[in-house]
């Protein structure tokens, strides 16, 4: 139920960061272009493409509002920033362009966005950065465009960019992302404990409900004087206490799903030795269990019939012994399946 929520959300966070910087860059790089034009007396190229990069992604960005699908906007955008920071690298000093940075930035906002769009923009922007080192062996001649006076003033400019993107925008929603999935997890380790506190409580009270009926039986089993009925109460009341032990078990324990079946069966078994072995015989349950854990669903079930196994060897093998061996064997065959051996060593 909370999975559509969730992806709500992420989509909405997606929206606000993907938005947020194309607004910010858009306008600075819009304001951007005047300022190298007149005050760095960059005249060609970058200046120009500033105004593009600025003026398409606004337009990007509002037909957004119109076909709702993020994907596109962030593919253009991310394009068009490519395309655009690549010009301007190329054209202020190459790879030693403070918009470099850019570049970089380009690849950490793929990233945000999924895993395969960061890599893809990696691979990219390493490639183009390769083709900056090594393009003058490659025949290609990219002039600086800007002034030596004003190269450390763009430098100033191109690194104020990065900085802010990177801290004043990406900075911030990552931080808010986090405060959000860490509160989230705070409520999630809440919920949990509550919902591990109430289980606990749930297999308290059915083993204190079957203890109630095996008691009852048990009661009926000593007023009756018809053997029969007397056996066939006795019987149910032993299987009622083999189910009540595993809830007695999976309420003392933590891990509340599974139970060490071993222990469980040397409990079963001592019980049932105790109550049906009136004529005290020596009897040795003798339980070859490696580290085995059981689920509820296994464990009943499995318990009953181990529970028919004891009792009818307590009953039935050891007629004319005083003393008698029951073997109990639990283990892994191959990966999806156990094996049971239930020995003794009577008639």
């Amino acid at each position: 139920m909370n999975q559509p929520t969730h992806t709500s959300e992420r989509m909405k966070e997606k929206v606000q960061l993907i938005l947020s910087t194309n607004y910010f860059s858009s306008i600075l790089m819009i304001c951007l272009a005047p300022l190298c034009y007149f005050l760095l007396d960059i005249k060609e190229i970058i200046p120009q493409t500033f105004i593009i990069y600025g003026v398409l992604n606004i337009i990007n960005t509002f037909f957004f509002y119109r076909h709702r699908k993020l994907i596109y906007t962030y593919l253009i955008t991310s394009c068009i920033g490519i395309i655009c920071a690549a010009i301007v690298t190329l054209y202020s000093g190459g790879i030693n362009s403070p918009f470099t940075f850019v570049l970089a930035l380009i690849v950490f906002a793929g990233y945000i966005s999924t895993k395969n769009y960061g890599r893809f923009h990696l691979y990219l922007i390493l490639l183009f950065i390769l083709f900056i080192y090594f393009h003058d062996s490659l025949d290609f001649n990219f002039q600086n465009k800007v002034p030596e006076y004003s190269r450390d003033s763009l430098s100033l400019i191109g690194i104020l960019f990065s900085v802010y993107i990177l801290g004043g925008i990406f900075g911030k929603i990552l931080l808010t992302n986090y405060n959000n999935l860490y509160i989230s997890k705070r409520e999630i380790e809440k919920k949990s404990k509550e919902n591990e506190i109430l289980l606990k409580e749930i297999h308290h009270r059915v083993k204190n409900n079957l203890q109630t009926i095996s008691s009852l039986l048990n009661i009926q089993a000593r007023n009756t004087n018809n053997d029969e009925t007397k056996r066939i109460l006795t019987n149910s009341h032993n299987r009622v206490l083999s189910m009540a032990i595993v809830h007695e078990m999976l309420y003392a324990r933590e891990d509340l799903s599974r139970i060490e079946y071993k222990e469980y069966v040397t409990q079963l078994g001592k019980f049932l030795i105790e109550s049906l072995n009136k004529e005290d015989k020596k009897i040795e349950l003798n339980i070859a269990i490696s580290n085995i854990k059981f689920n509820i669903e296994t464990s009943i079930p499995l318990g009953l019939l181990i529970s028919e196994f004891i009792t009818n060897s307590i009953k039935h093998a050891f007629l004319n012994k005083n003393s008698g061996k029951i073997g109990i064997n639990i283990e892994k065959v191959d990966p999806e399946f156990f094996q049971l051996t239930l020995t003794d060593n009577g008639i």
